[in-house]
């Protein structure tokens, strides 16, 4: 796909932060810039962004993104340069020196060593190192791929394997180990082969859809055309047809490759991006980005194409007048060029998934979706609330814009129909992370393996390539039982990255992404230091922070709310998750504000309100007004074995003697004999006080010693002396 973009450039106007915008870059960026630079490389395989002199090369982690990351340096030979890679353990650095010499440097020992092809026969297109068990590098020729292997001994490579075909171009990304070889007068006969750590594996050789713009006209496929990328464990090749102004989207499985759908492109100059597994395709010639969740295949746009918006940037610096700038006797350390601030310049490179590469200016920029923009930017709740329950890279922001959707629809008062699919994707969607353990292990995927795109000033046949990423690490532990085959569960990929519906059924099984010698979705370590809340609401925040708040402000008839949460019961008994007690709780003081006693009893009786200590003590409270609403009460807490309180609320009630039978035969000795004594004597019968002293002094050894049967037995004796009189 064409890293280059609009020759005219956008103006700093679009950096207004008034300005809408879904999609965004944030000031400052990367700054690869140094003295006597020969141009800029993306090594995807450890994500580095390297610059070249003529006697050093200097290297940018991009993973995690920092721009004020300071860069390590290596010396190397003088010479041409076409491409240079870091090996994935880091000990060597190589350099294509030719189309037919690939030079290699030990970082420690400084040692060099060169391979070679024939040049009357062969080119090198393009080399990548691979943690495959089979190889350690892969060399594309025009004359096929040659596997070698590192002899440490012979401090050189030994060829292990060749696979000879006739090679045009190709493309490779490190995330996906996945290389596609284009052949043919069109480029569009392609060969692919992926090399993991679980060996080699060959797709079928399949054809591209090309267009053709006259009767005798055959358009020819360029690598610039072509993106892999990885949207929600699923492995798909973009390609751009500039006569059908169309991206075609494929799917890979391990024995085949099935052409997806198409979408329209509104320029003949487009570039595509993966930010937290949503499609970007930039209509560079519009300067508009335009998104696709194509979860469960769609091939509806998020929203309405919007530009690019560049965030942060200091526009008090650019409106500086020249004047003042010679009045400073400066030029300003804290003036930022107005370059930086171009929106689709010429010399933008697009590294697949996540980030922009201006070429010119030595920057290199981090896509972001603005979530927040995007929710706002559709009425269609549930689909909304859907989306952001996918989302990974921002995790909390994604749920704290979920309880805030969900407040607002309530507070409006949306039809109770729209809000029950509302209820209905959150609880699915909560229910989803705990069986997955994602719930309390959600990840945030900082991680970006961008395309393997040698020379980013100048791709060329076999550079422009791309990676992405999938974002859940629970999944690779599904996937792990697979590893020997190199392939996974077509719905076990899927399924983990959208709890709310379910994905397309196939019988076809998708490639399996690997590093190391685990099954893995993206990149491995990142996952591991990027852990945070997954973007799931439970019924616990449900209640704290949708339905308590929500109680609070809703004025009037209460009728309308309870509704909503019958619906949120409805929903979460049929996924079977638990609720939190106090929105039963709640419930019952909205009925019981209203008076709907009868409805409540039914509430109870039909489970609709789960017993619980917490309900059962709410509706005691409750049924201060209404007898039978107390009953409900005393039973939930006889019919919860919680003894002690059933015993306490019997005497509270009156039900003194009731209390002491139940007491003895649930034994219940925990309750205290002054509890009952108070209570007979209030009730001024002689003949209860004195059956009671007479139970305690029975079962409980002591009693007759102890305070409270001497001040009692002696108010006994009053009360009998007084009747006597």
């Amino acid at each position: 796909m064409s890293g280059k973009a609009s020759s005219s450039q956008s103006s700093i106007g679009l950096s207004r932060s008034s300005a809408l915008s879904h999609v965004y870059i944030q000031y400052p960026p990367l700054r690869c810039n140094v003295p006597g630079s020969r141009g800029l490389f993306y090594d995807d395989g450890n994500k580095l962004i390297l610059s070249p002199t003529s006697d050093q090369v200097f290297s940018w982690k991009t993973v995690p993104f920092s721009p004020l990351v300071a860069p390590t340096s290596d010396s190397i030979s003088e010479g041409p340069i076409l491409s240079i890679r870091c090996s994935l353990d880091e000990k060597f650095i190589a350099i294509q020196r030719s189309n037919h010499e690939v030079q290699f440097r030990h970082r420690e020992t400084g040692e060099t060593f060169s391979q070679r092809c024939r040049p009357e026969s062969e080119s090198i297109l393009g080399f990548f190192w691979t943690d495959c068990p089979l190889c350690d590098i892969v060399f594309v020729k025009t004359s096929g791929l040659d596997l070698f292997v590192y002899n440490s001994e012979l401090k050189s490579l030994q060829l292990v394997e060749t696979r000879k075909l006739i090679v045009s171009w190709y493309v490779y990304t490190h995330e996906s180990r996945l290389v596609l070889l284009a052949s043919g007068m069109q480029c569009k006969t392609f060969n692919g082969f992926q090399l993991s750590s679980a060996g080699v594996i060959r797709l079928p050789r399949f054809d591209m859809a090309m267009a053709k713009s006259e009767a005798n006209s055959k358009p020819v496929l360029a690598a610039e055309d072509i993106n892999i990328v990885t949207v929600y464990g699923r492995i798909y090749c973009l390609q751009v047809d500039r006569v059908a102004m169309l991206l075609h989207s494929y799917r890979f499985y391990r024995d085949a490759v099935i052409q997806q759908g198409s979408l329209p492109i509104y320029s003949s100059r487009i570039a595509v991006s993966v930010v937290d597994n949503v499609v970007l395709v930039h209509q560079n010639d519009a300067k508009v980005v335009i998104l696709y969740d194509i979860y469960a295949d769609s091939r509806a746009p998020i929203s309405a194409p919007l530009p690019l918006l560049l965030r942060g940037f200091p526009r008090f610096n650019t409106s500086v007048s020249q004047s003042s700038r010679e009045d400073s006797g400066s030029s300003g350390a804290n003036v930022v060029p107005d370059n930086e601030a171009v929106i689709y310049g010429d010399d933008w490179t697009f590294l697949v998934p996540e980030f922009i590469c201006d070429v010119a200016n030595r920057l290199l920029w981090k896509i972001h979706l603005d979530l927040e923009a995007i929710s706002a930017s559709s009425s269609e709740v549930p689909s909304v609330l859907e989306f952001l329950q996918r989302r990974k890279l921002e995790a909390n922001k994604a749920k704290q814009l979920c309880l805030a959707i969900a407040r607002t629809v309530i507070l409006e008062r949306s039809p109770v129909p729209m809000v029950a699919r509302a209820m209905d994707v959150l609880v699915t969607s909560y229910s989803h992370s705990v069986k997955t353990g994602s719930y309390l292990k959600g990840i945030k995927s900082e991680k970006t393996s961008p395309s393997s795109v040698p020379h980013v000033s100048s791709p060329r046949s076999g550079a422009d390539v791309s990676a992405s990423r999938v974002d859940s690490l629970e999944k690779s532990v599904k996937h792990a039982s697979a590893a020997a085959a190199g392939v996974d569960n077509e719905y076990a990929s899927d399924s983990e990255e959208n709890p709310s519906s379910e994905p397309p059924t196939t019988n076809l099984s998708d490639l399996q992404i690997f590093d190391g010698n685990n099954p893995l979705n993206a990149n491995g370590s990142e996952q591991q230091e990027a852990q945070l809340t997954s973007p799931a609401i439970s019924p616990e925040e449900m209640y704290s922070f949708v339905f308590a708040p929500v109680e609070e402000e809703i004025v009037g008839d209460p009728s309308y709310l309870v509704a909503i949460i019958v619906e949120f019961l409805h929903s979460a008994n049929s996924e079977k998750v638990k609720v939190h007690p106090n929105l039963y709780v709640l419930t019952i003081q909205l009925l019981v504000r209203n008076e709907r006693y009868a409805e409540l009893g039914l509430f109870v009786i039909n489970k609709i309100v789960e017993p619980s200590k917490e309900v059962a003590l709410q509706l005691l409270e409750s049924g201060r007004q209404n007898f039978q609403t107390r009953k409900l009460g005393l039973d939930m807490l006889r019919q919860l074995s919680l003894h002690h309180d059933y015993v306490l609320f019997l005497v509270q009630d009156g039900y003194y003697l009731e209390a002491l039978r139940y007491a003895r035969k649930y034994k219940v000795n925990n309750v205290r004999p002054s509890l009952f004594l108070e209570a007979a004597f209030a009730s001024n019968d002689s003949q209860h006080l004195a059956a009671i002293l007479r139970f305690f002094s029975d079962f409980i050894p002591g009693f007759q010693n102890t305070s409270d049967h001497n001040t009692y037995y002696r108010i006994l004796n009053e009360m009998n002396s007084s009747i006597a009189a």
